[in-house]
């Protein structure tokens, strides 16, 4: 009996290559013993509509598109509790998730990992009511990804997130919080928190560690508090270009489950998505929740 795959895919993702590339990767999918049904997004939200729509259906759904639009599909699969197994293409132009566990930057060769089978269990993270693949995060910069204009993030690439972002460092502002997490407890003003499971941030590899494993149930957390002069700044930005902790101002850990409480509402931001505006969010580490193809390393 033949098997069913989905694939859906961002058509303005990155820029726009996929169009000249779909015919080979579906090729590839056919070839592989797949029947195919494409289908190209029309609006945010729409892969993550889709996917519920067709997941019963099919043995496999393949994205492709950046981290936003694997974000969609992702969460589309955790709200109707569907464990058919995920495979990424990346075409965005960041692309953190991919670069972090090393999938092909090239499509077609990204289409025949997915055709191979192999698969790896990856952590997904809850929040609140909703999912997340790689990183929820606060503060400082995280509104620049679903900010930035597509046009400019096709041109520049990830350059357009770091000309965007600073813009803002002369109007740093911060948040009151309370964290809570499995083993420690935090307050005071804090201009930015990510809680992750990425080798990669931004197009920055390293900046949540050098030991992530992203099937081992816990995220990497970083915090950090407001600078109360230009030194302590200086500390902060030498920290985060050395991917090292070098400083109080920065707090870095793992846990497997944090609450953070603000005394005002904040935006967030999913997978480099808009992730609305809570006072108050319970995020979870849904360990090896994702089944992903993925070429042995």
């Amino acid at each position: 009996m033949e098997k069913r795959l989905f694939f859906v895919y961002n058509p303005r993702a990155g820029k726009g290559l996929i169009k000249t590339k779909l015919a080979d990767i579906i090729d590839v999918f056919v070839k592989a013993g797949y029947e195919t049904i494409v289908y190209p997004t029309q609006a945010e939200g729409d892969g993550y509509k889709r996917v519920i729509e067709y997941q019963a259906d099919v043995d496999a759904v393949v994205c492709s598109g950046g981290d936003g639009t694997l974000d969609e599909v992702v969460s589309g699969l955790m709200a109707c509790g569907s464990h058919v197994p995920v495979g990424y293409i990346p075409a965005g132009s960041t692309n953190d998730f991919a670069s972090s566990l090393s999938i092909p930057k090239d499509m077609v060769k990204a289409a025949a990992a997915v055709a191979k089978g192999d698969i790896y269990r990856c952590d997904v993270g809850r929040f609140n009511d909703d999912s997340f693949v790689y990183i929820a995060a606060f503060g400082l910069f995280t509104d620049v990804a679903y900010e930035t204009n597509q046009n400019l993030k096709n041109i520049l690439g990830h350059v357009a997130y770091i000309l965007e972002g600073a813009k803002r460092l002369l109007d740093i502002k911060s948040y009151h919080c309370e964290i809570q997490a499995e083993e420690r407890s935090l307050e005071g003003e804090f201009i930015y928190g990510m809680i992750t499971n990425s080798r990669s941030v931004g197009g920055f590899k390293h900046l949540t560690g050098k030991n992530v494993d992203m099937s081992d149930g816990l995220f990497e957390v970083t915090l950090i508090r407001r600078p109360k002069n230009p030194l302590e700044l200086n500390e902060i930005i030498t920290s985060l270009l050395m991917a090292e902790d070098r400083t109080d101002m920065i707090h870095s850990f793992k846990a497997g489950s944090i609450t953070i409480r603000s005394q005002e509402s904040i935006s967030w931001t999913l997978d480099g998505e808009y992730g609305g505006i809570h006072q108050q969010v319970a995020i979870e580490n849904q360990k090896q929740a994702m089944s992903l193809f993925l070429a042995e390393q």
